[in-house]
């Protein structure tokens, strides 16, 4: 065989000594085994006969005479200067034999309690493609020659402890250039102590989670809500309690109706998931009062915060807590990448040592790789700048998709414009509604290669309101007026018509 051969990965070969079998019988049995059965597929790079004697411990001319009977059987075949491979076509490839060696489906597993939430299809995730995918920020806007830059700098000399990335905090430099910004941008009131990067908000809600409820404690959500929120409290063992929202934001009194004494309460107040309102101040602080008198803790979910069209952004929540009840986080992957998994949870002193030791206990903390580039993104300004042109773009985006609404939508869907976040909801027409749920629409849309979840997939239990989210931050302008025309004719097909994706 060639030595090219040698880069092929390591087989699952054994072979037993002191039984009647010869050994390289039994190499050739167990590699048939191999090929029939699928784990060795054909076209599958077979390591060198040397390199198989050597992890077998057996002399090479045993595996060379096993290799040359599945030669002439027709498993293998060589290829000159290339080594030897599985063959495209097996000799003794038939069904019967395969099921002998395929592995068997095993029996329905029963799933605990807790975990049958997590799977049921209402929690199907959305297309992994799509166009007016919602929460999709506009990555190619994003400056990709400088990000190449800072992280070639960042890694050009490292330091020890950027080697090891045992800090479970995560990139002390990161932490302080989050702080400082946080500070500036969100009026949060936080040192780089009290920062912990995570991969985003869910890991943060599910090491806070555990680390404060008991099983049973009640949680207030927002209903309807981000659905992500619902996976870490059910794993932690909470019982929900969906809260109605209303134009300042989820509704204390209905809350104390339902619950009067939460252990955690979840919000998203800068700019609610996904009806877009922001929380009142005079609501934000019946809230903490409330927290201190129970004895409750806040989970803030500063969704969109960055994302404001229209007047100033009222400050984070956070800036308001006096009694530090206010677990405070964000993510970066809205605003410069998806695949970026980077986020951020600002605690209370008091948590901070618990928090650390949870996360140690339960996962390991987010790799190091990304995070000195992200810290001087941030320190260095370029963060800001980015906001500052995406804010532009966005804005311009949403008032292009409501133009395109007015042309296209008449009749199905009704848009109303929004001073910040990354999507519309067009809401059912009445005369849509009356052939479709939102549901079928999401469904119709999808085959149109449009990405576009049911509104009523975000409440707990019945949904009051039917519509689509529409994202438009992550497309072209140029494109917009055609998108809008493809969900129109998608959502006018009759039952039986075949969506048009061209």
């Amino acid at each position: 065989m060639s030595r090219r051969s040698a880069s092929a990965p390591p087989i699952p070969v054994h072979v037993e000594r002191g039984i009647d079998e010869p050994l390289h019988r039994q190499v050739y049995r167990e590699l048939v085994q191999l090929i029939l059965s699928g784990r060795l597929r054909p076209g599958a790079r077979l390591p060198s006969s040397r390199m198989l004697a050597d992890e077998l411990g057996v002399a090479r001319n045993t595996v060379l005479l096993a290799l040359e009977q599945l030669l002439s059987e027709g498993y293998v075949e060589t290829r000159r200067g290339a080594g030897s491979y599985v063959s495209g076509e097996l000799p003794d490839r038939s069904p019967q034999r395969l099921r002998s060696h395929a592995p068997q489906p095993g029996r329905r597993p029963r799933l605990a309690r807790r975990a049958r939430s997590l799977v049921v299809p209402a929690n199907r995730p959305l297309p992994a493609r799509g166009l007016l995918r919602p929460g999709e920020p506009d990555w190619a806007g994003f400056p990709l020659a400088l990000w190449s830059r800072l992280l070639a700098e960042s890694w050009r000399a490292p330091a020890r402890a950027m080697l090891l990335g045992d800090d479970p905090a995560g990139h002390p430099p990161l932490r302080a250039a989050i702080a400082e910004y946080l500070a500036a941008a969100r009026g949060v009131g936080a040192t780089a102590e009290h920062v912990v990067i995570v991969s985003g908000i869910r890991q943060a809600l599910a090491i806070a989670a555990r680390l404060l409820l008991d099983v049973g404690d009640p949680v207030w959500l927002e209903n309807p809500g981000y659905p992500g929120l619902r996976g870490p409290l059910v794993a932690a063992g909470a019982k929900l309690v969906p809260v109605e929202v209303d134009s300042e934001g989820l509704s204390l009194q209905a809350a104390q109706r339902l619950a009067p004494r939460p252990r955690l309460i979840c919000i998203a107040p800068s700019h609610q998931y996904p009806l877009g309102m922001t929380m009142s101040v005079a609501r934000r602080l019946a809230l903490l009062e409330h927290a201190r008198q129970v004895n409750a803790w806040i989970f803030e979910d500063d969704y969109d915060s960055e994302w404001r069209y229209a007047g100033r952004p009222l400050a984070a929540m956070q800036g308001l807590d006096r009694d530090g009840r206010v677990l405070y986080a964000g993510t970066f992957s809205k605003i410069l990448f998806p695949s970026i998994r980077l986020g951020y949870i600002v605690l209370p002193e008091p948590l901070i040592a618990p928090f650390l030791a949870a996360r140690q206990a339960l996962d390991d903390q987010p790799a190091v790789l990304a995070q000195p580039a992200l810290a001087a993104f941030v320190a260095g300004g370029h963060l800001a700048s980015h906001l500052r042109r995406q804010r532009r773009r966005y804005k311009a985006r949403q008032e292009l998709l409501l133009g395109a609404a007015r042309r296209h939508l008449g009749g199905l869907l009704e848009l109303g414009a929004d001073p910040g976040g990354m999507h519309l909801i067009g809401y059912l027409h009445p005369d849509l509604a009356g052939r479709m749920d939102d549901r079928e629409a999401s469904r119709r849309a999808e085959a149109a290669g449009i990405a576009a979840p049911p509104l009523s997939s975000h409440w707990i239990g019945r949904a009051t309101h039917q519509g689509l989210l529409l994202g438009y931050t992550a497309v072209p302008e140029r494109q917009i007026d055609a998108v809008v025309a493809r969900l129109a004719k998608a959502l006018s097909a009759s039952a039986t018509d075949r969506p048009d994706r061209t």
